[in-house]
């Protein structure tokens, strides 16, 4: 790895999935050619978002445009493309948009990442799903020894 002064979220040789199926969803990188089916999923679940672990008490979601969410999507892919962050967007079988999944740094020295993940409120049956096969998938695939990630209830 070369050397340099800023710190990198994942190793500059880490091969950053591009997916995750499961039996009930897939995920894929979040980006704009999502954005109506992703601003229709979050602003139609705002409270249940709220009420999810990890966004309680959090500054989104809130009041925005399409225009807005298409930059919010914008900025993410950058985040991605730049490795500083990686959003996923949770897909159904029919490419409906029914969540997302961040992982980002840590907010403290205690973790490596920073993993929120929401499911729209018509889905709340694959919170808990969503969450064990992520939970999965960074054991398994990602680089990191310690991940801050709200537990579910089973529900």
């Amino acid at each position: 790895m070369a050397q340099s002064d800023v710190h990198t979220f994942v190793p500059d040789d880490f091969d950053v999935p591009q997916q995750l199926i499961h039996a009930s969803f897939r995920l894929e990188p979040l980006g704009v050619q999502h954005n109506e089916r992703d601003y229709a999923a979050w602003t139609g679940s705002m409270d249940h978002i709220k009420a999810t672990p990890g966004f309680v008490g959090a500054p989104w979601p809130h009041e925005m445009s399409l225009d807005e969410n298409s930059d919010d999507l914008a900025r993410h892919a950058d985040d991605f493309a730049g490795r500083r962050g990686f959003t996923y967007t949770v897909l159904d079988d029919t490419n409906d948009v029914i969540g997302c999944v961040y992982i980002y740094p840590g907010r403290t020295e205690e973790f490596d990442a920073r993993v929120t993940s929401w499911v729209r409120a018509d889905r709340t049956r694959l919170d808990h799903v969503l969450h064990r096969a992520v939970s999965r998938w960074l054991a398994d695939r990602w680089p990191f020894a310690s991940i801050d990630y709200a537990e579910r209830s089973v529900t």
